[in-house]
């Protein structure tokens, strides 16, 4: 049942991201940028933990799990660090998300053939 609910969830979150893009002006990086500060919204009012716990990868491997991730290490910084956590929080809790990011990004540099758009 927790594949279903994966599927089902981040099958969602997915498709209202292509609508976005199908049916909107918006560019691709807003509909990026938008989804990891919903994802911080959703956890600053708690409905992101329930969604989490019932869809697992289906709703913390979207852009939207890195916006709770940053969210919660934010708190938990804040908590533990004072006013200071709220600007090491976030990077201190997506670090490694961040390094792998890079990481893929480099490989697809060294293996992908650069050219022009036009």
């Amino acid at each position: 049942m927790n594949y279903f609910w994966a599927f089902v969830i981040g099958g969602a979150i997915c498709v209202v991201g292509q609508l976005l893009i199908d049916y909107t002006s918006l560019s691709p990086a807003r509909i990026l940028t938008g989804y990891v500060v919903g994802g911080v919204i959703l956890s600053a009012v708690g409905l992101y933990k329930p969604l989490a716990d019932l869809a697992g990868a289906g709703a913390s491997v979207p852009l939207l799990g890195f916006g709770h991730l940053l969210a919660q290490g934010v708190r938990q910084a804040v908590d533990q660090c004072g006013l200071p956590g709220v600007f090491t929080g976030g990077l201190t809790a997506a670090s490694g998300g961040i390094a792998a990011s890079l990481l893929f990004a480099l490989l697809a540099a060294l293996v992908g053939k650069s050219r022009d758009q036009n």
